[in-house]
């Protein structure tokens, strides 16, 4: 068993890069964050653990970086889901081409791939470069 750096599963709490988050909030100009925590939010609105995220509305232009354990295929039939009630949402996800929450839902959205390994911010405030390549998603809305 891993047990150190993203791997771990310790926790599955991972703050995106701000130079990352900044350059996708100059192009969409985030309303919510749909998995954040007190540490780690991006947006000032934004739903943590206790509000159970997947079970709020979302609306306008949605940042999700969500946890990238089992429940990732939650996480992406929810944001898919939220694009089809006309919100915008974008995705920060592994690149996991192989898996079926990936051909389910990801492949019915915009797919940018990102060059090299994303160096996510621990709730420490230390950083290692993820062992897996990454990809945003975009779900744009639809009514």
């Amino acid at each position: 068993m891993i047990t150190s750096g993203l791997m771990s599963s310790a926790t599955d709490q991972w703050a995106t890069p701000q130079s990352l988050f900044d350059e996708l909030n100059a192009e969409f100009n985030f309303t919510l964050d749909a998995c954040a925590s007190a540490w780690n939010y991006k947006v000032d609105k934004y739903f943590d653990e206790a509000m159970d995220s997947l079970k709020q509305d979302w609306t306008g232009t949605v940042w999700m970086n969500p946890p990238y354990g089992r429940t990732i295929k939650q996480w992406m039939a929810k944001a898919y889901e939220s694009a089809g009630g006309g919100a915008t949402v974008v995705c920060l996800v592994p690149a996991r081409t192989d898996t079926a929450w990936w051909w389910d839902y990801a492949m019915n959205g915009e797919v940018r791939f990102i060059r090299g390994r994303i160096k996510f911010v621990s709730p420490t405030g230390e950083g290692d470069a993820a062992p897996f390549p990454s990809a945003i998603v975009i779900f744009r809305g639809r009514k």
